[in-house]
């Protein structure tokens, strides 16, 4: 029997040998579990350093937002510039046609509209259509292309005439029919403030309960 062996103990339970075993964890396992951590921790630290640049190169969402606000602005502005792209008075070609019974109107506005820089086209009576038909200051007829183009322009010379567009009508050529309540054309100075007011871009209105945001 072993001298490491108890007394009275022996058969299965025999130690053998001259030395107790050695009890240790095994080593490959502590090696592999230690790889796996520091193989997360190092993923980890790159795919936060990568976040990182991304931000320090694109500017952020921050810069993005500011991007897509100014894009915004800009076409609002481009948007109300269309609008406001509308004829001179010299690319308007003007009929003027007389329905009241007074003579000479037709002539006397034409040639005043052309001093104002208007072509002039046809100058008479009106049709029979109109002939002592218009109770108002006047009319301004024309195609219906020309309702957000040249008829505001016209109507800067005569602001209290009705405008109407006709969907038969070709051409770019406007009337101005002459009616009972003509007095003359705006003033002047009257005609060049509304047609300036006319071409001049308009300010966004402002909101009452929060201020307006510049772009």
């Amino acid at each position: 029997m072993s001298m490491l062996t108890p007394p009275g103990m022996g058969g299965k339970y025999r130690i053998t040998g001259d030395k107790y075993p050695r009890m240790r964890p095994p080593r490959r396992r502590a090696r592999l579990g230690a790889a796996v951590v520091a193989s997360v921790a190092v993923l980890g630290l790159v795919g936060w350093g990568t976040l990182q640049l991304i931000d320090v190169f694109t500017g952020g969402g921050k810069k993005a937002a500011a991007s897509g606000a100014k894009t915004e602005c800009r076409t609002k502005a481009a948007a109300e510039a269309r609008v406001k792209d509308v004829p001179a008075p010299g690319a308007i070609t003007v009929n003027v046609y007389n329905a009241t019974t007074r003579g000479g109107l037709a002539k006397k506005t034409a040639d005043e509209l052309k001093k104002r820089g208007f072509k002039i086209g046809d100058v008479g009576n009106a049709a029979k259509e109109f002939d002592k038909k218009i109770k108002g200051t006047g009319m301004l007829l024309g195609p219906v292309t020309a309702q957000s183009t040249s008829l505001p322009v016209l109507a800067t010379q005569l602001a209290d005439a009705e405008r109407r567009t006709d969907a038969g009508r070709k051409g770019a050529v406007l009337d101005l029919i002459i009616g009972d309540a003509f007095k003359g054309l705006a003033k002047p100075a009257a005609a060049q403030q509304a047609l300036t007011a006319l071409t001049a871009p308009a300010a966004p209105a402002a909101s009452a309960d929060r201020p307006k945001k510049a772009c």
